[in-house]
Formats: structure tokens, C-alpha cells, sequence
């Protein structure tokens, strides 16, 4: 499989994963702790298939963007959690270095 499906996987476990922690309230809410827990499993587990052909750098940094941008969005659907300016201006900031790196990175074509 395409390493770029496994790491779509592992981002979308990390969103599932990270975007559950608000939810989890020690053992007395087992489905946000589940998804916690087998979201992170998930992201790792895929992040290890991905960086056998794709620089760890080069995956972090799309792994860590992409998620930082999706878990705030989901933030905003699932809590209502708004973002001001200057986050939305870091975010596209951070979208812009991961879209550098896929288009001029040589690193990010070995």
C-alpha cells in the first residue's frame, strides 16, 4: 500500500485520538477513553509503516500539520471551540511549510 494512505490513516487515528482527550473523564466515560487509546495506537502503528519509505522528518511534519489543522477543526464541530486570527494565520502558516516541503524538498522525494 502507498505510504501516503498509511500516513492519511495515521493522521486521521491522531485527530480521532487527540480530539477524544476533552471527553475522557478518568474511567467513567470508557468510549472517549477507547477511542483515545486505539486512535493513538492506530496513528503510531501506521506512522511506522510510513516511515519505512518516507524520511521521519518529512512524515512528522506532515503528520503534526495536517493534525494540528483537522483536530481544530473538529474542536470546532464537536465543542465549539473557535480560533482567533493569529492561530488561524500560524495554521496556514504551518499548512504552507508541509505544501513547501511536498513541492521542493528533495529530502521529501527519497
Amino acid at each position: 500500500m502507498n505510504a501516503y494512505i498509511y500516513l492519511a490513516i495515521a493522521i486521521c487515528g491522531e485527530v480521532v485520538a487527540t480530539s477524544s482527550m476533552k471527553a475522557v473523564k478518568g474511567l467513567s466515560t470508557p468510549l472517549p477513553l477507547l477511542l483515545m487509546i486505539g486512535g493513538y495506537a492506530i496513528a503510531f502503528w501506521m506512522l511506522t509503516l510510513v516511515v519505512r519509505s518516507i524520511p521521519v522528518g518529512i512524515a512528522y511534519a506532515i503528520w503534526s500539520g495536517m493534525g494540528i489543522v483537522l483536530v481544530s477543526i473538529a474542536a470546532l464541530v464537536i465543542y465549539g471551540q473557535k480560533l482567533d486570527l493569529p492561530a488561524m494565520l500560524g495554521m496556514a502558516m504551518i499548512v504552507g511549510g508541509v505544501v513547501v516541503i511536498q513541492l521542493f524538498s528533495q529530502t521529501a522525494a527519497h
